[in-house]
C-alpha cells in the first residue's frame, strides 16, 4: 500500500498531558501535527484520578515540596530538576486555569470558597489541587477542547509510531531528528511525517506487566523508538507499582485513588486487621513502593489474592463528595464503599526511567524531545513521589514548547526522505504468534521482574526475552506490520532495557528490590542505571 507524506514544522508523537501542552504553546506560531494512537483524550491522562502537586497554600513552601520528593526518590534525584520543576509548578496550574480547568473548591472561612488540597503519600503538607476524584479527565478534556479549537494543528488519530527518522549529517552519519513512520491502525497504510523537530510523548510501558493500572497503548513505543535512534535510556529498573487497583473480575485496571489514603483510608487483611504501621512508620501515607512491597509480603503470606482499603469509617457524604468516580465504579460492582472496604491489589503503575533528557526536553539525538513518562528527567529519582507526574509532563512541556519556538528558525525543512516500502513483505499467515508472545512476554515480567527480584529471576527474564526479540525480529522482517506486532516488538525491546538495568543495580533502592542485594549499597554513593546504545554519539551542543 503507497504511503502518503505529511509535512509540519512540529510533529509530536502522544496526545496527554505533555503532548498537547507542547501543542497548544506552539501553536498557532508553527505548523503542529499531533498523532495518538486512539482518540486523542485517550491514554494516562485521562485516567488520572489524584492531582497535580503544587504549592499553593500559605502553610507549604518550596522547600517543602522539593525535600519530600528528595526523600521519596531515595538519593537518585537531581536536586536542580527537582527544584526546577516545583517552582514552576504554580504557573503550570496557572495556565491550567487559564484553559478552562475546573478544579474543585471548597468553603474556608466566612463562606468563602478555595481551591481544595489534598495530601497523598510521601507529601508533609497538603498541595494536591484536584478535580474530585479525576483531575485527569478533566486536565485532557479541557486541553483536547483547547487543540480542537486551535488554528495550525492538524491531529491524526488511531496513528501507532512505527520507528523515528533521521537525516544524514556532513559526515554521513545519522544527524536530527526529521520525522517519523506512522500506522493508520484502521487502514493499515503507513504514512511518512516530515517534521523540523519531533517530541516524544508517548507515556510509560506498564503495560509490559500482566497486570497493570495503564491503558492498553501504554506500550513503550517512545523509548523504544528513541533506543532504536541512538539515545541513552535511565533508571528502568524503578517501575511503580501503584499498592491499590481494584481486584474485580470485571474491573479491568482500575485505580483507587492515592487520595483515598491520603484522605483517612486504613489497609487491612482480611481478618480487619490494620498491617502497614508494621511496615513504616508512616502507615498508608507511606511512599507507594513501601506500600506495594508491604501487601505484596502480606498477600504472599497468607496466601489471599486481595487485601482491602478501607474508607468507611468517613462520613457517607465526605466520600461520595470527594470520591464520586470511584464510589459510582465500585457501587456498579456491588461494592458500597461508603459501608465496605474495598479489595485492592498492586500493578504496574508508572516508568520513573525513560530517555534521558536536559531541562528544556532535549533527548541526545538533535531535533528530538521527549516529554512526560516517556522521559527521564532527573525529577523521580528511585521512587516517583504521588501527584508530580502530571505536574512533569506540564512544566517540561512548556519548557520543550519554549525551547523549539527559540530553535526552529535554525531548523531548516529537512530533504526528501524515503517512503514506507512493504514491496518484498507479505500478510502474515499465522498471527497466533504475535499472541502467544505477547502473553509469555507479560508473564514472566510479572513473574520474574515485578515488585520483589532476585539475580536467578532477572537472568531468567534476560534468557527468555532474548529468545523472543530474535523471533520477533524474524516476524517483522517478513510480514506486513501490524499494530500488535509494533506493540510487541517495543514491549521486548523496553523489557530488555528493563532487565538489564536492574541486573546492573547490585542493591535495594527505591522501587527496585532484590532479595539478592536487601539493602542500597553502603560504601558507593548513589548512581544513575545508564544504558547506551551501539553507535552512540552526543548530539552537538548537547
Amino acid at each position: 500500500m503507497s504511503a502518503s507524506v505529511v509535512n509540519c514544522d512540529v510533529l509530536v508523537i502522544g496526545s496527554g498531558a505533555g503532548g498537547l501542552t507542547v501543542a497548544l504553546q506552539l501553536a498557532p506560531q508553527v505548523s503542529v501535527a499531533v498523532l495518538s494512537k486512539g482518540e486523542l483524550a485517550e491514554g494516562s491522562t485521562l485516567h488520572a484520578q489524584g492531582g497535580i502537586a503544587a504549592v499553593l497554600d500559605a502553610a507549604d513552601s518550596t522547600e517543602f515540596h522539593v525535600a519530600d520528593t528528595l526523600i521519596a526518590g531515595d538519593g537518585l534525584c537531581d536536586p536542580s530538576v527537582v527544584r526546577f520543576v516545583v517552582e514552576n509548578a504554580k504557573d503550570a496550574i496557572g495556565k491550567l486555569i487559564g484553559y478552562g480547568v475546573q478544579f474543585t473548591r471548597a468553603e474556608v472561612a466566612d463562606g468563602k470558597l478555595a481551591y481544595h488540597l489534598t495530601r497523598e503519600g510521601g507529601h508533609s503538607r497538603r498541595r494536591i489541587i484536584h478535580a474530585a476524584d479525576a483531575t485527569g479527565r478533566e486536565v485532557e478534556t479541557t486541553l483536547e477542547r483547547r487543540i480542537r479549537e486551535t488554528a495550525n494543528i492538524s491531529i491524526f488519530e488511531h496513528h501507532l509510531a512505527i520507528d523515528l527518522l533521521r537525516e544524514k549529517d556532513d559526515t554521513g552519519r545519522p544527524g536530527r531528528c526529521v520525522g517519523a513512520y506512522a500506522l493508520d491502525r484502521k487502514t493499515g497504510s503507513v504514512t511518512l511525517f516530515r517534521a523540523r523537530a519531533v517530541v516524544l510523548a508517548t507515556g510509560g510501558a506498564s503495560k509490559v506487566y500482566l497486570y497493570s493500572s495503564n491503558p492498553d497503548a501504554c506500550t513503550g513505543d517512545g523509548i523504544a523508538m528513541a533506543w532504536r535512534a541512538g539515545c541513552r535510556v535511565a533508571n528502568l529498573e524503578f517501575m511503580q507499582f501503584h499498592p491499590t487497583c481494584l481486584y474485580h473480575p470485571q474491573a479491568k485496571s482500575f485505580l483507587i485513588s492515592e487520595a483515598v489514603r491520603g484522605e483517612g483510608g486504613r489497609l487491612l487483611l482480611p481478618n480487619g486487621e490494620r498491617f502497614m504501621p508494621r511496615f513504616d512508620s508512616r502507615g498508608e501515607l507511606a511512599p507507594r513502593d513501601v506500600v506495594a512491597r508491604a501487601i505484596d509480603h502480606e498477600m504472599k503470606r497468607l496466601g489471599v489474592e486481595y487485601v482491602n482499603l478501607d474508607i468507611s469509617h468517613q462520613p457517607a457524604d465526605f466520600i461520595t463528595s470527594h470520591f464520586p468516580t470511584i464510589h459510582a465504579k465500585c457501587l456498579e460492582l456491588g461494592i458500597d464503599i461508603t459501608r465496605e472496604p474495598i479489595p485492592v491489589v498492586p500493578a504496574a503503575h508508572y516508568t520513573c526511567g525513560g530517555v534521558m533528557t536536559n531541562k528544556q526536553g532535549q533527548t541526545d539525538v538533535a531535533g528530538l524531545y521527549a516529554v512526560g513518562e516517556v522521559a527521564f528527567t532527573g525529577l523521580h529519582g528511585a521512587n516517583r513521589m504521588a501527584s508530580n507526574s502530571l505536574l512533569e509532563c506540564l512544566v517540561y512541556g512548556a519548557a520543550a514548547a519554549a525551547d523549539i519556538v527559540d530553535r526552529l528558525p535554525q531548523l531548516p525543512v529537512p530533504a526528501d526522505l524515503p517512503e514506507w516500502d512493504e514491496s518484498w513483505v507479505t500478510d502474515s499467515d499465522d498471527e497466533v504468534v504475535v499472541a502467544h508472545n505477547w502473553d509469555e512476554l507479560r508473564r514472566f515480567m510479572w513473574d520474574y521482574v515485578g515488585i520483589v527480584r532476585s539475580t536467578k529471576r532477572l537472568e531468567r527474564a534476560c534468557h527468555r526475552v532474548d529468545m523472543l526479540r530474535t523471533e520477533i525480529a524474524d516476524y517483522y522482517g517478513k510480514f506486513r506490520v501490524s499494530n500488535d506486532l509494533l506493540e510487541l516488538r517495543n514491549l521486548a525491546l523496553v523489557a530488555e532495557l528493563i532487565i538489564r538495568s536492574a541486573m546492573a543495580r547490585r542493591e535495594s533502592r527505591g522501587l527496585h528490590y532484590t532479595i539478592d542485594y536487601g539493602y542500597p549499597d553502603p560504601v558507593a554513593a548513589p548512581q544513575n542505571t545508564i544504558l547506551v546504545p551501539e553507535g552512540f554519539r552526543l548530539a552537538p551542543g548537547a
